[in-house]
């Protein structure tokens, strides 16, 4: 395979994972089409991948993918591997003002293609794989090739090529984050609102699942959900009865998991006040009046600028860019420069606008 995709000049990617069925989630398979071909790799008994990384990595083979963050983040925490040249046909989607940028939806659109989507949510780590999940493996990379001309040309003639491809030079750099950090409550929806006392239930419960969790193999949501999590710590439960009128837990998860829960809650009780976790808080730098009036001025302009471009506002300029310009107030290009958040293409093309608007404010 790598001999015959080495030779080419484009070549689309995809992988599948087994995030949904095991503790720690992995790459099962790897996908890729030169366009006449379609290959299918079982990563899962291959100690070495070096030889794909080199084709990956090599800024002369444009890797065409769909949707490329998660995929980014996993080759390069399960191989180490960093693409070059990636072209990301969801992204591409997105600055030529498509709403929608599923890919079943993309294909569906464009070549009146649909993929089955009973496969998206399968162990991909069972071996055997059945044929037909094979085949719909397959079919994820067969199109990518064609919707990737049509894009090119689609952006070149907007004059957004080099947009998406800065675009998506940024998107190789992505990373994935170290699994579970602690404190492990902090991405735990609700959490936030909590009191420390609930805080202190609510870790040592997560710290119970995720050690279940690890045992057994399983995700972490599939031993309890973090809702039912939160609604036991916020209750505070030390008796069985009292667990059980939480509604929280079905009754074989209080089977299993009921009197280990409860120990672990006295336990949590049982800390001193000086050793309660705090939520971590950040502050927000408030803004001067000036500031804010910045920040309405920026948001109207792009808002009527989107419509122009028929783009969606936040593909073209996000709010944490507009904060960063009304917060700067640049005066001059060199100063527009500076503000890091901007991408050069949007210094290029928006750059003169953003000046402007700023103007009559100085002025005044």
């Amino acid at each position: 395979m790598v001999e015959d995709l080495r030779t080419k000049n484009l070549i689309a990617f995809d992988l599948e994972a087994d995030s949904m069925f095991h503790f720690q989630e992995k790459i099962c398979l790897i996908q890729a089409s030169a366009g006449t071909i379609s290959y299918i790799v079982d990563p899962l008994p291959i100690d070495d991948l070096s030889p794909l990384s080199k084709i990956l990595s090599d800024p002369d083979i444009v890797k065409i993918f769909h949707g490329a963050d998660y995929d980014v983040r996993s080759l390069h925490r399960d191989y180490e591997i960093e693409i070059h040249n990636l072209f990301d046909t969801e992204l591409a989607s997105r600055f030529l003002g498509i709403a929608e940028t599923g890919l079943n939806t993309v294909l569906k659109n464009r070549f009146n293609i649909s993929l089955e989507k009973k496969y998206q949510k399968k162990d991909w780590s069972r071996r055997p794989l059945p044929p037909e999940m094979i085949e719909y493996a397959a079919k994820d990379v067969q199109y990518l090739i064609p919707l990737y001309d049509i894009q090119k040309k689609e952006l070149s003639e907007k004059g957004r090529l080099d947009w998406v491809e800065e675009e998506c030079r940024d998107l190789t750099l992505v990373r994935a984050a170290p699994p579970h950090e602690r404190p492990l409550f902090l991405k735990v929806k609700g959490a936030g609102r909590m009191e420390p006392r609930h805080l202190a239930i609510l870790e040592t419960l997560l710290d119970y699942r995720l050690a279940l969790a690890e045992a057994k193999d399983r995700p972490p949501f599939k031993i309890m959900g973090n809702h039912s999590l939160l609604t036991i710590a916020c209750a505070r439960p030390v008796t069985m009865d009292q667990l059980v009128q939480t509604r929280a837990l079905s009754e074989k998860q209080r089977h299993m998991y009921g009197h280990s829960l409860l120990v672990r809650i006295r336990e949590a009780l049982a800390l001193p006040a000086d050793a309660l976790p705090a939520y971590p808080r950040t502050r927000t730098r408030r803004l001067s009046q000036e500031q804010s009036e910045r920040v309405k001025r920026l948001r109207q302009w792009r808002e009527e600028k989107a419509r122009e471009l028929e783009i969606d506002p936040g593909v073209l300029i996000n709010n944490a860019v507009i904060n960063a310009v009304a917060g700067t107030n640049p005066k001059t290009p060199e100063q527009l420069d500076n503000v890091s958040p901007l991408k050069n293409w949007q210094k290029t093309v928006l750059g003169p606008e953003i000046l402007k608007l700023l103007e009559p404010e100085r002025k005044a």
